[in-house]
């Protein structure tokens, strides 16, 4: 009952409901645009999936989160957070609009990609405007109660909009014109978000004028030095670089099992079929978000009893000892279940690292941490997908990647706790 009670309290605030209001939209557009993409991927009829061509789409939804995100600050502040709202999602609803027509017109799938990967790099702007505006619309006191609702509601949204492109694509087809149209309903409502972002005053989300800091330029020079500097930090910080390494092997073992699923439903399970495909990896991603939803309940009642330094190899053990029994026979039915325990399991582990960084992390590193956070989150998740695609054979049916999966996530829980045992004190003579 906490998130319902952090949101109510943080939904008084006139200002805050206009913030919460756009990332909602934009969030919604969000899951459809992915949907759809993810349909144009790996489950056009046309087209033959391989574990190749997984690596390569999961490459273009990623990584523009973890090349551009340690960037994307130093513009952020220095430009109009408000006017990044407001100008952001008109700048991708006509990329959104481009990239429709490419479809519909049946260009060449770079060009396409090339279109998805300038909307994606557009989007993170948006996203990390968001996060800097949010100081600015609530007091200090609630800061807490709107970082605990806001990912959590953006996440649910995400959700809810890949159903609705689920429900568009049964009722238009999975061809050129029915990924056409979701593309320009993504853009469309993306477009909404300005609206709301609109009926803010411009100079109410920042950034404060600062006249020493440096100029732009020079301050993307410094961004690399910088990484380096808030990688030396976290090192001596073994808690909060032991729980985001958790996190970082987490999105390696799940993007193996999201490379695996693919092509186990596009042709063991369902004999090529795209749309018999989609429609069973469209529940295990059902799963997986009723898993998120239940740790962000389950987590803080867990870490309580049992502390953090508990639950997360607790948590990336549970993930290894159940998924192997459901994963191994290579049933349909297995997959969905797997879906919901890795989505606990590795929902849990973010919440607990993004603890681990904000409580342990000295304020000056933390936005280096989290640029860090945003490279690993994203990169080896698609490292794992490249992985797959040299080891997965073409119909998607194997032992070796299970058996990865389900050993991985003991080993990592075992590695988890090794570092963040207390040292044995050495006896005095």
């Amino acid at each position: 009952m906490s998130f319902v009670a952090d949101l109510r309290i943080v939904l008084q605030g006139r200002d805050f409901r206009r913030l919460f209001g756009t990332r909602l939209v934009s969030q919604f557009s969000d899951g459809i645009f992915q949907f759809g993409v993810a349909g144009f991927a790996f489950f056009s009829p046309e087209k033959q999936t391989t574990a190749l061509a997984v690596a390569a789409g999961l490459a273009v939804l990623l990584l523009p989160y973890s090349v551009l995100g340690p960037f994307v600050g130093v513009f952020i502040d220095r430009w109009s957070r408000r006017q990044i709202l407001v100008i952001a999602p008109l700048v991708r609803g006509g990329l959104l609009l481009a990239a429709a027509a490419l479809v519909a017109a049946g260009a060449p799938e770079p060009v396409f990609y090339a279109a998805a990967l300038g909307v994606l790099a557009v989007n993170r702007f948006f996203l990390a405007a968001l996060g800097a505006s949010l100081p600015h619309v609530v007091p200090v006191e609630r800061l807490m109660a709107a970082n605990a609702v806001t990912p959590t509601s953006g996440t649910v949204v995400t959700f809810v909009g890949a159903g609705v492109g689920f429900v568009l694509r049964e009722a238009l087809g999975g061809g050129a014109f029915g990924t056409a149209v979701l593309l320009l309903v993504s853009g469309v409502v993306f477009g909404l978000s300005a609206l709301i972002a609109r009926t803010m005053e411009r100079s109410l989300l920042g950034p404060s004028y600062a006249p020493d800091r440096p100029q732009a330029s020079q301050a993307v020079r410094n961004v690399v030095a910088g990484l380096v500097d808030g990688a030396r930090h976290l090192a001596r910080h073994r808690r909060a670089a032991a729980t985001m390494g958790a996190m970082a092997a987490h999105r390696f073992l799940y993007g193996m099992a999201t490379a695996l699923g693919i092509i186990l439903y596009r042709y063991y399970f369902t004999d090529g079929d795209p749309d018999a495909a989609l429609r069973g990896i469209s529940v295990v991603v059902a799963t997986s978000g009723v898993g998120y939803f239940l740790a962000v309940l389950i987590t803080p009642w867990a870490t309580e009893r049992f502390t953090m330094e508990r639950w997360v190899p607790m948590a990336l053990a549970a993930a290894g000892v159940l998924t192997a029994p459901v994963i191994m026979p290579f049933q349909e039915w297995g997959l969905p279940v797997a879906g919901f325990v890795l989505g606990i399991a590795g929902q849990s582990v973010k919440i607990c690292a993004d603890t681990a960084v904000q409580r342990d992390v000295e304020d000056a590193y933390l936005g280096r941490a989290f640029s860090i956070y945003d490279m690993l989150f994203n990169g080896m998740y698609v490292l794992a997908a490249a992985l797959s695609a040299a080891i997965l054979p073409a119909d998607g049916k194997s032992y070796l990647t299970a058996a990865i999966i389900s050993a991985g996530y003991p080993v990592a829980a075992l590695a988890y706790r090794l570092i963040v045992r207390p040292p044995v004190p050495t006896p005095s003579p």
